[in-house]
């Protein structure tokens, strides 16, 4: 009984301890928490300023002069409060879905949020890394004190602010009056605060009147007002978010299945209103993103900031009227949208960007749902979406050839080519036996020109030679150039582009190509596109001043020879003709079109020393237009901004210099690209020659190389000449570097040999027929060339017929060695012999003097051979007859296949 008030007592001490420890540390927490509180609460602003936020200073966006006003960011916030009974339940529930689903059940604060605050504070502290930006979860109630009372840095100290603000807030309203109070607060893009604003803004309509699709669309603004709104570039962007949100609705069961499904399906009909975007409103909208970036949104409407971009007003009115009677015109070819981007390539400065044929203009067909079945999408800037360029590619693949010791003569074979080698090389089946796509592309024109250089394949566009460039020049290698020169959208893993990409296999923006090719206008010098000249303060202050920063990203002459390539009128004229869009007159232009292969995007890409322009041509909705290359569709929109670039840039060149000396000129004088310097090599196939000639020594049976026991009597030395696939005569990996050993190794090897040898075939045939198909057209006049073109081809093979195992072997039966013989007396002998060819003859000899020969016509491979000799009194020694004398002489007998292989025998023997 004792033990157990003894046990009893004990735990009652425990359990006091306990207790007292809970209530000191309580008391602690307490006291930390008034005291955190009274510390922080004396610089807090009251929450009276909700309604009272101080009017703030709009930023502008100018031209490069400086004197054309592009776009206001208004500080004033456009806002018409509602309480919430005026506002749309869709919304509501949209709004609490994706931005605090627990709002009606906590208290103001996410813990989990300040939690990674506190942490990441004490890891910068102790120095255990770095401080990392504190990503979303602020409750609604936080995101009010946030946006309307303190500043945007995201620390601890601004974060336990924030919660004794938002706590705060709890207290003093209902939840209701707190969704209203963010409803009317948030930020929805284009200077639109408050839901009302913006349901007049983007659907012209007040916000009670919003359903659900629309609801969801407005939901999804605030976490990107300026990226995702409905009049921007990233429709597809505002969409996945609006489907986010109502799926999340759905988990949530604050809708069905049902209505989900429908609002998603649901076409919203978004206002033409703009607010403010009235001058190069793509190009204004794409600087606005950039300077979100680096300022943040707040701080734009605010700080009253002047912002003086790169935009040539006179430039950008051009190309948009230029444009857009371009388009017009191309509705014959159903191609009903279009872009366009004009920049410096001396400084990379974007001079004009037109994203699509008319901002201001309503979707086409009506009724069709943007972002998604328009082909004609106003607001999405074309200039900064992910097209297919088709061989608008192709410059960047030819200059790394170049690069790797490739010549602008280089002979490259434009016939038809199967280039899976899993597949047969006739490039007539679809798939291989396993089952895999062949892979056989065609020329635009479906013809083939056989011999072609380098520089004729990418002047013309070929599309089978420059899949032979990019396979021995390298994929990896030429993607890592073109990234290198401004293509920042190919980045998939190694082994995902595949051949295909020399054509266009890889998206890229209208704005990153041209910038790439400016690199060439440049000769080599990258000056990285940019969009603004500077930044202001409201004081005037300089805050950011575009420096040049030059960076050589390709040899000189490497762009020379592109440029030079690019701009041969003459060279390009087989394909194109002589007065095609391409050609600007007596001023020199180098100019690249590209067709995607199944017809949706067409594109024309061009420059001059001084000014670079790209133009695409398609739909909205990536639907294939009529199949026109792009230089029909395309090229001549570009030929008519470039005049009149040129017509407006260059006539008044010394007044405008005088009076701004932010404006941009182009010099009235013709401007030419310099000239490259000629290259060869000692390599013939390199250096523009592709037939093979060779001198062999020939075993005149065989017909095959003389071996070392051909007969020299039958060996002729023959004039031989062939043609064959440039892999038997390069490395691709190393161009300059020996011939290979086996290139039949070469994956490729069998397949480009099998197409060259098909099309030397046809030429033939059809020369002795006097027809020609599109299979054998032949570029330059080398058609009257390789049609009475006599081709030897030497032979590979060395002879088999002179071969140790092919000698006829003799066997002497009679007479034995050292026989005693008497002269003038005849002599019987007797021999085995086998031939594997089969005997021709056999012949007998006393010394060197020939006795007599037998004939075998029935060419025996086994013959036991009996013959009766006569010893003449006298023989040939030397060149003397001699009469036999009494000693030693040597029986030899010989024996001469039908190939004329010969083995001879001899035994001593006596003569008396």
């Amino acid at each position: 009984m004792e033990s157990k008030k003894r046990r009893f007592s004990k735990k009652s001490r425990v359990g006091a301890f306990v207790l007292r420890f809970f209530l000191i540390c309580l008391t602690v927490f307490v006291l930390a928490g008034i005291g955190i509180f009274g510390y922080f609460s004396k610089d807090l602003p009251t929450l009276a300023k909700i309604e009272q936020q101080k009017n703030s200073q709009s930023s502008k966006i100018y031209d490069r002069t400086g004197e054309i006003l592009l776009f206001e960011i208004k500080g004033e916030e456009e806002r018409i409060l509602v309480p919430l009974s005026e506002i749309s339940p869709w919304l509501q529930k949209a709004t609490i879905a994706c931005e605090d689903s627990n709002f009606y059940k906590h208290f103001g604060l996410n813990f989990k949020a300040i939690l990674r605050a506190v942490l990441n504070n004490l890891i910068v502290k102790f120095g255990l890394g770095e401080r990392k930006t504190i990503q979303g979860g602020s409750t609604i109630t936080q995101q009010i004190i946030k946006n309307a009372l303190l500043t945007p840095e995201r620390t601890l100290t601004r974060k336990i602010k924030e919660a004794i603000l938002a706590v705060e807030l709890e207290f003093r309203y209902s939840k209701n009056q707190i969704l209203e109070l963010y409803l009317n607060q948030v930020f929805y893009g284009l200077n639109a605060y408050g839901v009302e604003t913006a349901s007049r803004l983007y659907f012209d309509k007040p916000a009670k009147e919003l359903d659900l699709t629309e609801g969801a669309i407005l939901a999804a603004l605030p976490k990107a007002p300026t990226r995702l709104s409905p009049h921007g570039s990233h429709l597809d962007e505002l969409f996945a978010r609006q489907g986010y949100i109502l799926d999340r609705m759905e988990s949530l069961e604050f809708i069905s299945e049902k209505e989900k499904e429908a609002a998603k399906k649901r076409v919203p009909d978004f206002s033409s209103k703009f607010s403010g975007l009235k001058a190069a409103p793509h190009f204004v909208m794409y600087v606005k993103e950039e300077l979100k970036q680096n300022y943040g949104e707040d701080y734009l409407k605010k700080g009253g900031l002047k912002i003086y971009t790169t935009l040539d007003w006179e430039l950008q009115e051009e190309a948009e009227l230029i444009l857009k009677k371009g388009v017009e015109k191309n509705e014959k070819y159903n191609a009903f949208n279009g872009a366009l981007v004009a920049l410096d390539p001396k400084t990379g400065q974007i001079l004009a960007m037109v994203g699509s044929k008319d901002y201001f203009a309503k979707s086409y067909p009506e009724g069709c749902q943007s972002g998604k079945n328009c082909l004609f999408d106003p607001n999405v800037n074309v200039a900064i979406r992910n097209r297919q360029p088709g061989s608008a590619f192709k410059p960047f693949v030819y200059a790394k050839s170049f690069q790797k010791g490739y010549l602008p003569q280089t002979i490259i074979f434009d016939v038809k080519t199967e280039f899976n080698p899993a597949c047969p090389g006739n490039a007539e089946q679809k798939k291989s036996e396993y089952g895999m796509d062949c892979y056989h592309p065609q020329n635009y024109d479906e013809k083939f020109r056989g011999p072609v250089m380098f520089k004729q394949a990418l002047a013309q566009s070929l599309n089978v030679p420059s899949v032979k460039v990019l396979y021995l020049t390298g994929i990896e290698d030429s993607l890592n150039l073109a990234k290198e020169m401004g293509i920042t959208t190919l980045n998939q893993p190694k082994g995902y582009y595949g051949l295909s990409l020399v054509l266009g296999g890889g998206e890229v923006k209208l704005l990153d190509l041209v910038s790439a090719f400016a690199v060439f206008a440049a000769n080599g010098i990258k000056n990285e596109k940019t969009s603004i000249l500077k930044i202001e303060d409201a004081k005037g202050a300089l805050m950011e001043e575009w420096k040049a920063n030059p960076q050589v990203v390709l040899q000189e002459n490497i762009a020379f020879l592109i440029n030079n390539i690019l701009s041969d009128n003459e060279l390009r004229a087989p394909i194109f003709g002589e007065n095609s869009p391409l050609c600007l007159g007596k001023r020199p232009a180098a100019v690249k079109t590209g067709t995607s292969q199944d017809f949706r995007d067409a594109w024309t890409i061009g420059y001059t020393p001084s000014i670079a322009c790209g133009v695409w041509a398609g739909n909205s909705d990536n639907s294939p237009i009529e199949k026109k290359a792009g230089v029909y569709i395309a090229a001549p929109i570009w030929n008519e901004f470039i005049k009149k670039a040129y017509e407006t840039k260059a006539n008044r060149k010394s007044q405008i210099a005088n009076k701004n000396e932010n404006n941009f000129v182009l010099p009235g004088e013709i401007e030419d690209f310099p000239k490259p310097e000629p290259q060869d090599t000692e390599k013939f196939y390199l250096n523009g020659e592709f037939v093979q000639k060779s001198t062999l020594k020939i075993d005149t049976i065989s017909g095959k190389l003389a071996g070392p026991l051909t007969p020299p009597e039958l060996i002729e030395e023959r004039e031989f000449c062939e043609i064959l696939s440039i892999l038997n005569y390069v490395d691709k990996n190393d161009p300059l570097c020996q011939t290979p050993e086996n290139p039949f190794l070469d994956s490729q090897y069998k397949n480009w040999e099998e197409g060259i040898k098909n099309w030397l075939s046809l030429v033939k045939n059809e020369s002795s027929e006097g027809e020609s198909s599109p299979e054998t057209e032949i570029s330059n006049g080398e058609n009257i060339f390789i049609r009475n073109f006599e081709l030897k081809l030497p032979p590979k093979e060395y002879d088999d017929l002179h071969t140790e195992e092919n000698l006829p072997k003799i066997k002497i039966i009679f007479p034995p060695p050292k026989t005693v013989l008497e002269q003038n007396s005849p002599v019987n002998t007797e021999a085995f012999i086998t031939s594997p060819l089969g005997l021709a003859q056999i012949e007998y000899f006393l010394n060197d003097t020939l006795l007599d020969l037998k004939k075998i016509s029935t060419h025996d491979t086994e013959k036991k051979v009996e013959k009766s000799l006569f010893l003449p009194s006298q023989i040939l020694l030397g060149n003397t007859q001699k009469t036999l004398e009494e000693k030693e002489y040597i029986l030899k007998i010989r024996a001469v296949d039908i190939a004329k292989n010969q083995t001879e025998k001899e035994i001593p023997i006596i003569i008396k």
